[in-house]
């Protein structure tokens, strides 16, 4: 509903009010002040939830109201659990007795000192997740991993703004928690950034009393190669060990053969991620060394490293290829003779990422023909430099029933790739498990799709898994974007693409004339 001010302003500025304009402004204050009144009650710290009683519903008085101080444990947990609930219900969040995530919560140091109390009430808790509140990383912290109890499972802690001081905090509760088995610490760039690197350390020291560990997570924590030493040491004392992630760390560059040297110790490693590290030739060929060592590797991530290419070769031959699912490739400035080595490897794999390789134009086919139907799940073929040859023989396959289970097509930013191609692949049909389809163009270009778009009509009843089509700067017709547009609302497929200028305009016109709301 519109404001009187803006009633005014229409009218020619007229200083004028009737007795319905007054009514109807003062009832526009009373309900703007209730608003405001409630936006500012809904979101309380934690502590006040944790001391409501009697006066909050459904939640049982204390012991100490209705009788002797000699109440249950038992009674005591159930109170205090159900007002940890309510604070979830504040917050739009679900929780049990084993699993609480407070993730996007905003949360204050005050709300984890409660929190920290809090921990008590739920002895059986399993899985702990606060990620993604930056107001975390602190003392108050530091006092909350102090409740953490022994049956913890799960500790996720991402982009918390840690500090080499939390580290050292954290350090010290896992070595008190025998059944820990997944740690994640990543996106917090100043988990070991210390002039001595005594927190970081710590943490890396207490891994050792960590056997039960599966999931160990530090992308983006600013290690650096001094910090790999530590982390290498503890990696005997972790025989359950499946999963590191030491991602988009940049300054591991040149420094991998301090890692490496420890890698097999982790024998039965499955996912090992070293994308985006800045990872040189020789720190590649250090990984190759040990790279036999890791029988029950799966899944090898060095994507992102530019210097990736020439080592490829005998990075593949190194691999056991026949369990490997994925080996994502892309920006790193594959040759020949790495995209042919890549192809081995290609009838193992579930995924396929070759993004952001300029070699792979007018060559696709090499790749199209080992791929096997029944396992392909992903193929992502970013800015390749594809052409409409390449976009034929993509055809062909999916024709052929070789694209049958893929779930996630990446065509994006192949702006050369012409109509007749992308008309042949729509025409080919076999897309029947698609589930997001990208075929957007680079944020400079734009381009008309009224040659090639009848064909991806056609081939819509088809894909009917179909769940998001993107299509960024590609123009169409007005009657062929309400037509696209229509038969994509009524299967709740996610259409992404940029807005028509012509109804961008009407749409700010609508708003200027400022019709009232209802």
């Amino acid at each position: 509903m519109e404001s009187a001010d803006g009633q005014r302003g229409r009218d020619g500025g007229s200083q004028r009010r009737s007795p319905l304009d007054v009514i109807m402004s003062q009832i526009r204050r009373k309900r703007a002040a209730s608003d405001r009144k409630r936006a500012t009650s809904d979101r309380k710290p934690l502590g006040r939830f944790l001391s409501y009683t009697s006066d909050r519903p459904g939640i049982p008085e204390d012991e100490e109201d209705r009788g002797p101080r000699s109440a249950s444990v038992d009674s005591e947990r159930h109170i205090g659990w159900g007002r940890v609930c309510v604070f979830l219900q504040q917050l739009g969040k679900k929780g049990d007795s084993r699993s609480l995530s407070l993730t996007h919560c905003d949360l204050t140091a005050t709300d984890l000192l409660e929190l920290g109390e809090a921990l008590g009430c739920v002895p059986l808790l399993e899985v702990l997740d606060l990620s993604w509140n930056g107001g975390v990383g602190g003392v108050a912290l530091q006092s909350l991993l102090g409740k953490l109890q022994p049956p913890l499972k799960e500790l996720h802690l991402v982009a918390c703004q840690l500090t080499a001081a939390d580290a050292a905090a954290l350090g010290g509760s896992v070595a008190v928690l025998p059944r820990l088995c997944v740690l994640d610490v990543s996106c917090n760039p100043q988990l070991a950034q210390e002039v001595d690197g005594d927190g970081f350390r710590a943490l890396a020291a207490s891994l050792s009393h960590a056997a039960s560990l599966t999931a160990l997570r530090l992308q983006a924590c600013g290690l650096t190669a001094d910090d790999l030493d530590a982390l290498g040491g503890s990696f005997r004392y972790l025989p359950s060990l499946r999963e590191l992630d030491l991602s988009c760390n940049k300054h591991l560059s040149g420094g991998l053969s301090r890692l490496t040297f420890h890698l097999a110790h982790v024998s039965h490693l499955e996912i090992l991620d070293l994308h985006l590290c800045c990872l040189t030739p020789a720190d590649l060929r250090a990984l190759v060394q040990v790279l036999p060592s890791l029988t029950a590797l799966t899944e090898l991530d060095v994507s992102s490293n530019k210097e990736a290419g020439d080592v490829v070769p005998p990075l593949v031959s190194a691999l056991p290829l026949t369990q490997m699912r994925r080996l994502p490739l892309n920006g790193c400035s594959l040759n020949d003779a790495s995209f042919s080595a890549l192809a081995l490897a290609v009838p193992f794999l579930r995924a396929v990422d070759v993004s952001w390789c300029k070699v792979v134009g007018g060559r696709l086919s090499l790749l199209l023909d080992a791929l096997q139907p029944s396992i392909i799940l992903e193929l992502r073929l970013s800015s390749c430099e594809l052409t409409t040859d390449d976009l034929r023989h993509l055809a062909a396959a999916s024709g052929r029933g070789r694209l049958s289970s893929l779930r996630v097509l990446d065509l994006s930013y192949n702006g050369s790739t012409g109509d007749v191609g992308r008309s042949a692949l729509f025409a080919a049909g076999g897309l029947g498990s698609l589930e997001d389809l990208d075929l957007s163009l680079r944020p400079s270009t734009s381009a008309p799709c009224s040659a090639w778009l009848p064909a991806l009509l056609r081939a819509l009843p088809g894909m009917s898994a179909l769940a998001r089509l993107a299509l960024q700067r590609w123009t169409a017709g007005s009657q062929e974007r309400r037509q696209l547009s229509s038969k994509l609302r009524k299967r709740s497929v996610l259409l992404e693409w940029d807005p028509d200028e012509k109804e961008a305009a009407g749409s700010t016109e609508g708003q200027e004339e400022g019709q009232p709301e209802e």
